[in-house]
């Protein structure tokens, strides 16, 4: 499966953020994903097994749990892919920095104005 067709999934999006946060037994996975996305057991347990296939988490286990972590050798692969798309919004990005900090510096200065009458 490709890593897009993964990612595609906005289950196993949420999951993959649930465990960026750091490892998580796959009970506690499968309880917020169905609080979240109201999906069974086993669709949760097929969405983390996709996850696993592919690369883009690990388990282990611990006792009779499994627990998850995020392996970022294939997110590594899909930001160096984006990499080339980049020079389409990193200089929108700057340029939208430089008119931040000109808006902060200007609500300083007049507030620096406005307190001192």
């Amino acid at each position: 499966m490709h890593a897009f067709d993964v990612l595609g999934d906005p289950v196993r999006r949420r999951i993959l953020e649930l465990l960026i946060e750091g490892e998580r037994p796959s009970g506690e996975v499968t309880e917020a994903i169905q609080a979240e996305f109201g999906i069974s057991q086993p669709a949760v347990s097929q969405h983390l097994k996709v996850l696993r296939d592919s690369g883009f988490a690990d388990v282990r286990a611990e006792g009779t749990r499994r627990v998850y972590r995020v392996d970022p050798a294939p997110l590594q692969q899909v930001d160096a892919w984006l990499e080339q798309f980049r020079v389409f919004w990193t200089p929108r990005l700057e340029a939208l920095a430089t008119e931040v900090a000109r808006g902060k510096r200007a609500r300083a200065k007049a507030e620096e104005e406005g307190g001192g009458s």
